[in-house]
């Protein structure tokens, strides 16, 4: 019997996380070690956007570098999980059943939002792994819409990760980075979003750009605030939430992360 997986969502950090993983990192292989094995990862990517909803369909997935300026260790990295091909195709399925219509991309490999957290989560690359993309432009209630469709994964041993950050504004990071103190807009930003979450409240996040505090600065564009929807929303109505790590770094880029176990009873 396959025990019920929890959904995550993982702020992921810089490329540097990859060889520097901080304590970020080694709570993402405390996530990993504290569940079952999964018999797949979907990761949900705020790297990958498309229109419409796409998964990658190759056998095996090569590992994206879509970074630049970075020391050159990085460029030598490989994650070589499998791919999913097969789970791909329930997937879209599964999208289909629910009125969504999602697309198979037999070419593109792993982006750096996906293989960074799991060469900490799952380091001997064994799992077989594929992502979803995300849409920015169809907004926050489709996102939600989406996690919903994929909400029967975690009962058949699939492990769904948001892959985005819980604020991302690169200018801020960039004019920070070592700053002894953090700008208070990123914790007020990362708090909100952490009592939304602890209450469910779906439709505030649905509505997150109105009601959020310094929402335009915490996240310039959409793309990485949307991979923390699809994971709360596949985790099934109202799930029981964890903030399992919590931080800061270079004064701009908070990097929680959380589980969503399902609601029994």
């Amino acid at each position: 019997m396959i025990e019920r997986l929890p959904t995550l969502f993982l702020s992921h950090g810089s490329p540097m996380t990859a060889v520097e993983p901080g304590i970020a990192g080694a709570a993402w292989s405390a996530l990993a070690r504290a569940m079952p094995a999964p018999r797949a990862i979907l990761m949900v990517s705020a790297h990958w956007e498309t229109e419409l909803p796409m998964l990658t369909g190759s056998a095996a997935p090569e590992t994206i570098h879509d970074f630049g300026g970075f020391p050159d260790v990085l460029y030598a990295l490989r994650y070589p999980a499998p791919g999913a091909p097969v789970v791909a195709a329930e997937i879209a399925a599964a999208l289909k059943a629910e009125g969504i219509t999602a697309g198979i991309d037999g070419c593109r490999g792993l982006d750096h939002g996906a293989w960074v957290p799991l060469m900490h989560m799952y380091p001997a690359a064994d799992v077989p792994t594929l992502q979803l993309s995300v849409q920015p432009a169809r907004g926050a209630r489709h996102h939600l819409a989406l996690g919903a469709a994929l909400a029967e994964l975690p009962a058949r041993g699939i492990l769904v990760v948001g892959s985005g950050h819980a604020t991302h504004n690169l200018r801020d990071w960039m004019m920070h980075r070592r700053a002894p103190s953090s700008l208070p807009y990123v914790a007020t930003f990362a708090d909100w979003l952490a009592q939304r979450l602890a209450d469910d409240d779906r439709d505030a996040l649905a509505h997150w750009r109105e009601r959020a505090p310094a929402a335009e600065r915490a996240h310039p564009s959409d793309e990485h605030f949307l991979p923390v929807l699809v994971a709360l929303a596949a985790a099934g109505p109202h799930p029981i939430v964890t903030r399992a790590h919590r931080e800061i770094v270079d004064g701009a880029l908070a990097m929680d992360a959380y589980r969503f176990d399902p609601r029994r009873g």
